[in-house]
């Protein structure tokens, strides 16, 4: 880990977002869900929230271009269970929908907690969803064309709520929860030993703030060790981390 590298991951995490969040109507295309979180990392969004097509997930990683790394993906079996828990955390649903209350995207206000639903390339936002919505948005077209598609309308919208935040300093100050930010620091410092104990379901270890690295890798291999020799033989089908 350079110090450069660990500058730039704590300056992310300083200017993310948590109260901005997208969350996708089964939209299904791969190139298309991966657009969108791009935009959401582009944008300092920390979330995105996804409620899968019914026809199953279909993988977006090899498109993504390495953005799910950065950027918290939440599933939620249905768009009710969904909105459901975003509105219990106070946020604002708007709703990327043409319709006749649909006003300027830029006429909201982006700057409270709010996450903009965007529906998927066939049937939009469904009709019951849009209903719960406090607002429908749209980009105005002057083209021959009636609409965008689905990640170029959701990369305007969020550079409008980013340019509204900036006016309003949002991003001037950590906004995260220090939980999160912490969780966050580990896993884009410590990716391999993330994967490592995720797998075994392992605590993480504390790590040094000030270079990124483990604060006693060796001791904490140790623990590790006389830990997975206590459990079950199938358990320890793979090999613990080598310290180097």
């Amino acid at each position: 880990m350079t110090p450069e590298r660990l500058a730039r991951i704590k300056h992310i995490l300083d200017t993310r977002q948590p109260d901005l969040r997208v969350l996708t109507d089964q939209v299904h295309k791969p190139r298309n869900l991966s657009a969108i979180i791009r935009s959401c990392d582009a944008f300092g969004l920390a979330n995105m929230h996804v409620v899968w097509p019914k026809e199953g997930f279909r993988a977006f990683r090899k498109t993504a271009g390495g953005s799910y790394h950065w950027v918290t993906t939440h599933t939620h079996p249905t768009m009710k269970d969904a909105v459901a828990e975003l509105k219990g955390q106070g946020h604002k649903i708007y709703a990327a929908q043409l319709s006749d209350r649909a006003v300027d995207f830029r006429d909201v206000d982006f700057t409270v907690p709010c996450t903009i639903v965007m529906g998927n390339e066939v049937d939009g936002v469904n009709p019951v969803t849009a209903e719960q919505a406090d607002e429908h948005i749209v980009v105005p077209m002057m083209g021959m064309v009636e609409s965008l598609n689905v990640s170029a309308a959701c990369s305007i919208i969020l550079s409008e709520a980013q340019r509204q935040r900036k006016l309003a300093g949002m991003f001037d100050q950590r906004r995260m929860p220090e939980d999160e930010y912490n969780r966050l620091l580990f896993s884009w410092c410590q990716p391999t030993v993330k994967r490592y104990c995720d797998d075994r379901n392992l605590p993480y270890p504390p790590i040094d703030h000030e270079t990124g690295d483990l604060i006693d890798g060796v001791g904490w291999m140790q623990e590790v060790r006389k830990l997975r020799a206590n459990r079950p033989r199938w358990d320890d089908e793979k090999e613990p981390l080598t310290e180097e």
